[in-house]
C-alpha cells in the first residue's frame, strides 16, 4: 500500500468515476484501476463497486475512513519538516463576519504580508455563530469572531470590544432625538439582522427580557445589507458599532445611544484546542495578539 493509492480512492470517492479520477490526478484509467486493483488485492476485498455510477463498498467506506486519517498525518507531517526551515510559510483559512472582514482584516493582512510574504490567507465570510462551529470542525484554521458563547473544544483570545447600536437615516423621526429606551422602539419598523447571527439573538434577549415584540420590516444576512437599507430610510436598524464607523462619520447614518443596548462584546481571535499550528498560524497569531485595541477599533 502506497499514498498514492490511498489518494486515488480518496479522488473515487469524490468523483465516483475512474476517468474523472485519472484526469484530476494525471492518471490513464487503466492506472486508477490498477491502484484500486492492488489495494484490493493487498487486503482480500472489494472496495469499490464498479458498476455506474461507480461507489464504494461497505468495507470500502470503512477503508476511506482510515485513509484519509493517513492523509491527514502525511500532511501534517509534511508541515512539521517544512517548518524546521524556520521561515513562517504556509496557507491560512480564516473565517469571519463580513462586517470585520471589511473592517478589520485589510488593514491586518495588509501588514502582514508585507512582513511575511510567503504566507497565504483566504478568508471565508460568514455569520458570526458560524465561526465557533467551522473552527472546531475544521472548516477554517483561524476565526475572528464574537466570544460570547463558550466551547471547550476551542481557544480564543479577546482583541477588541464591540457592541450593537440603533443606527437611522438623518431623516428618520428618531434622528432629533439624544437618547432613547428601548420601549421607544415598540412601534418603529425594524431592519435587523437574521436570526442566525449573534447580533440578532443579542436583540431578541434584550426585547424578550423587557416583553417586547418588536415590529420587524426586514431580516438580512449581513451588516452591510442593514446598513444599506437604513441609509435609504426604510426603518431603523440594530448593527455592529465597529461596522458603521465610516457612515456616521460621513453622516449617511446617525447612531442614536438606546440604554438596554449598552453591552459590551468581546471579538477575538480563536482556534481549536490540541490542532498543531504551522509556523504561518503561529506567527499569525502572535502578531494579531499582539496588536493594541486601538489597532482595531480606532481605523475609521
Amino acid at each position: 500500500m502506497n499514498i498514492s493509492q490511498l489518494e486515488t480512492l480518496l479522488t473515487i470517492s469524490k468523483t465516483l468515476s475512474f476517468r474523472k479520477a485519472g484526469e484530476l490526478l494525471n492518471l490513464t484509467q487503466p492506472a486508477v484501476s490498477a491502484q484500486i486493483k492492488s489495494l484490493e488485492d493487498e487486503f482480500r476485498v472489494t472496495l469499490v463497486d464498479r458498476n455506474h455510477p461507480v461507489t464504494l463498498t461497505d468495507r470500502g467506506k470503512v477503508f476511506l475512513e482510515h485513509a484519509e486519517r493517513m492523509l491527514t498525518i502525511v500532511e501534517e507531517l509534511k508541515q512539521k519538516l517544512s517548518d524546521l526551515e524556520h521561515v513562517p510559510q504556509g496557507h491560512i483559512i480564516l473565517g469571519t463576519t463580513t462586517s470585520i472582514a471589511i473592517q478589520i482584516l485589510p488593514r491586518v493582512l495588509s501588514y502582514f504580508q508585507n512582513q511575511f510574504p510567503l504566507i497565504k490567507t483566504s478568508i471565508q465570510s460568514m455569520v458570526s455563530t458560524q465561526v465557533m462551529a467551522s473552527v472546531e470542525n475544521g472548516t477554517i484554521d483561524i476565526g475572528i469572531g464574537y466570544l460570547n458563547e463558550k466551547h471547550p473544544q476551542v481557544e480564543t483570545s479577546v482583541l477588541y470590544y464591540d457592541t450593537f447600536e440603533l443606527v437611522v437615516s438623518p431623516k428618520h423621526p428618531l434622528a432629533k432625538l439624544p437618547h432613547i429606551t428601548i420601549d421607544m422602539l415598540k412601534d418603529v419598523p425594524l431592519i435587523l439582522l437574521s436570526p442566525d447571527t449573534l447580533g440578532r439573538r443579542f436583540s431578541d434577549r434584550v426585547f424578550l427580557k423587557h416583553h417586547m415584540q418588536p415590529n420587524i420590516a426586514m431580516e438580512l444576512s449581513s451588516s452591510e445589507e442593514v446598513k444599506r437599507m437604513a441609509e435609504l430610510n426604510l426603518g431603523a436598524a440594530i448593527v455592529s458599532k465597529l461596522s458603521i464607523a465610516s457612515e456616521v462619520r460621513n453622516g449617511t447614518l446617525k447612531m442614536i445611544p438606546v440604554t438596554e443596548l449598552e453591552v459590551a462584546h468581546p471579538v477575538g481571535v480563536i482556534t481549536k484546542s490540541g490542532r498543531y499550528k504551522n509556523s504561518a498560524m503561529r506567527q499569525f497569531l502572535n502578531d494579531l495578539k499582539g496588536m493594541p485595541e486601538d489597532q482595531f477599533i480606532g481605523s475609521e
